[in-house]
């Protein structure tokens, strides 16, 4: 009998978890997957869905790069649009012996709140978390952190400035949901077809990636509005384990694993409405993997 070692991810972190795939493997299959990590290349439509799935939750500068006096404070929200990746990249080939489609449900948006401090040296330090709070069937405990500092190129005539800028940023925690065997596609006929059992998958996704950005940033006069354009450098981590207890057998805990690094690169802008409260937006690309628009509202407490 042939073993089938690894399945591949069918879903994304947070509002992305709705997905389930469907897998062909029997009792004595599963048995021979207990503690195997799969490492597929990273040319892999295995990795290239966990690569596709990285860029809308990427903690990008999200449409505003303010400067920010010293422990002055902005909180901030966006929903980050999410693509569906082709129906050729939701084939398995290097994880999966026997050839299937993916079946992927994806939320279309990726909803983060922010906080922003000002630091001494001109520093701005930026924080997100989301909490283990069941959403959508998925359990999100999700961080992100980024540190980034301006650096004054000259003043306009007409008032504004213009500003280089570098930015770091990584994004870490976990999300568990039932991704490869969801309730809706449990059986109990035959056992040689997939998803053999009477309880859901319950499957966890690390993202793992760190990075950093520089950005080319104007100001209008009396910085009412702001634009600017980044290009920066991804390491990817992503780590994804199937947590299946399959019927008369035994407990799938599958690993995949892979790195990549990725370009990216993006352009945004805000524009202030009030005094402290600011429309965002940002236009952000991984060329080898997807592009998301990022859109949502800012407000600084002087």
């Amino acid at each position: 009998m042939r073993v089938l070692r690894c399945r591949t991810l069918a879903g994304a972190p947070v509002m992305l978890l709705v997905a389930a795939s469907t897998l062909a493997l029997d009792a004595s299959a599963a048995r021979a997957q207990t503690n195997y990590t799969c490492r597929p290349s990273r040319g892999s439509n295995e990795a290239k869905l966990l690569a596709f799935f990285a860029t809308p939750i990427a903690f990008s500068a999200g449409g505003t790069v303010e400067e920010l006096s010293a422990w002055n404070v902005r909180v901030s929200f966006e929903a980050s649009y999410v693509p569906s990746p082709s129906r050729a990249m939701q084939q398995p080939e290097a994880c999966y012996g026997i050839k299937k489609t993916e079946n992927t449900n994806l939320s279309p948006v990726f909803p983060r709140p922010r906080v922003a401090l000002g630091l001494p040296g001109r520093l701005v330090l930026e924080g997100s978390y989301l909490p283990p709070v069941t959403v959508a069937d998925a359990e999100p405990n999700l961080g992100s952190v980024a540190l980034y500092r301006p650096w004054r190129l000259r003043g306009d005539d007409d008032g504004g400035s213009l500003s280089v800028l570098l930015r770091g940023h990584a994004t870490f925690g976990r999300v568990r949901g039932s991704i490869t065997c969801p309730a809706k596609s449990l059986q109990q006929q035959d056992p040689n077809a997939a998803c053999f059992g009477t309880r859901a998958s319950s499957d966890t996704y690390k993202p793992n990636m760190f990075g950093a950005e520089a950005a080319l940033v104007k100001q209008g006069a009396g910085e009412r509005w702001g634009t600017y354009g980044l290009v920066g450098a991804t390491a990817l981590r992503p780590r994804f384990q199937v947590g299946f207890q399959y019927q008369g057998g035994a407990f799938d805990d599958t690993k995949i694993s892979v790195d990549m690094n990725r370009l990216a690169v993006g352009a945004g802008g805000w524009y202030r409405v009030g005094r402290g409260t600011a429309v965002t937006g940002e236009l952000y690309s991984v060329p080898a993997d997807a592009t998301t628009i990022r859109l949502g509202g800012a407000y600084t407490f002087h």
